[in-house]
């Protein structure tokens, strides 16, 4: 995932976190460790019709976001104003509405590494829901003392995806070592964006470096394009197979009669979105009520029926989440020596 000027964004984190202790997340935090009975909801949703909306910033694909919107605002009658962008258009919203004291959103969803650059600044409040007893550690950003930065609320799988059509049957890897195959030559292809970084942090991950490195003989192509993309390139037969592509992706594309298959490999990239509540939102019950919909039954029905995966069920493969147990600064280096791998093996 690309944030822009690394520069920058240290000037603004710095300039926060010097700033940041003025702020208070108490008031978040209690009101979510306060309501814990059985009339949580209930209590919630009171104090929400008063406050009368939510502001809501993702980076949620369209359809997702919209369809939960919709959902929760008929459900509870609450307005939700929401707010769609990636990391490069959250980050700076945030940053200003927190620089010049305009608290403006209330929850914020989107991908671990930019909510790391959100609650390193300290602008995320610790929060709780009774829903969180079904969800894994791994799924957990804790804060400590029972509460979280944020939950897993989606995720996204990328793995390998083939044109029947352009490879062979015999040829089809099935692991990662089978990337090595003469007959794959001049038919692989990645993408350059932070998912053919995290990739080649898979492949390294199972492999190694120097089976990574052993790759530059294979003439892999790069391509700067998203997910998405490079999966019409599969389709179309322009690259072979690629190892990132998305599940949801291909399933789409397989129910409009496309002549591919994806299959995990020994290891699939989770790309996960976290669902985290500012330390100032305006409406901090509504917040919190929203929380509970998006990691309940009735939120995760909808992002499944969108093809999105759910932390707490098991999707059949094994999942390798790439920023696990890392703090920010350790991810950007990990990530930029990926990044180094797949720039070294592949040809544009």
């Amino acid at each position: 995932m690309k944030f822009g000027s690394r520069a920058l964004l240290g000037l603004m984190a710095a300039a926060l976190l010097w700033w940041a202790p003025a702020l208070d997340a108490a008031n978040v935090t209690e009101l979510a460790t306060k309501y814990q009975g059985k009339d949580r909801e209930q209590k919630l949703l009171a104090e929400a019709k008063k406050e009368g909306k939510l502001v809501w910033y993702t980076s949620m694909a369209g359809t997702n976001y919209k369809a939960l919107a919709k959902a929760f605002g008929e459900k509870y009658g609450i307005q939700v104003e929401a707010f769609r962008g990636s990391s490069k258009r959250l980050l700076p919203r945030v940053f200003g509405e927190a620089e010049s004291g305009r608290h403006i959103f209330d929850v914020l969803e989107t991908t671990p590494p930019t909510l790391m650059i959100v609650r390193d600044a300290k602008l995320l409040a610790p929060y709780t829901s009774p829903r969180l007893s079904t969800y894994p550690d791994v799924a957990r950003h804790s804060a400590g003392k029972g509460v979280v930065y944020w939950a897993t609320d989606r995720e996204s799988y990328m793995s390998l995806t083939y044109n029947k059509k352009a490879v062979p049957a015999g040829a089809v890897p099935r692991g990662f070592g089978d990337l090595s195959n003469p007959a794959l030559k001049g038919k692989i292809g990645l993408a350059t964006t932070s998912s053919g970084k995290r990739a080649i942090g898979a492949l390294i991950h199972i492999k190694g470096k120097e089976f990574a490195d052993s790759l530059k003989s294979q003439g892999i192509s790069l391509h700067a394009v998203s997910g998405r993309a490079l999966l019409d390139m599969v389709v179309s037969g322009e690259v072979g197979v690629s190892f990132s592509t998305f599940r949801n992706h291909a399933v789409t594309a397989i129910a409009k009669g496309a002549p591919i298959e994806w299959l995990p490999l020994e290891v699939v990239v989770a790309n996960a979105g976290g669902f985290a509540i500012s330390r100032n939102a305006p409406h901090p019950h509504a917040a919190l009520l929203m929380a509970d919909f998006v990691l309940g039954p009735e939120g995760q029905k909808i992002l499944q029926e969108h093809h999105n995966g759910s932390a707490w069920k098991d999707p059949g493969f094994k999942r390798w989440y790439p920023e696990a147990g890392m703090t920010r600064e350790q991810y950007l280096n990990t990530e930029k020596r990926w990044n180094k791998t797949l720039t070294t093996i592949g040809r544009k």
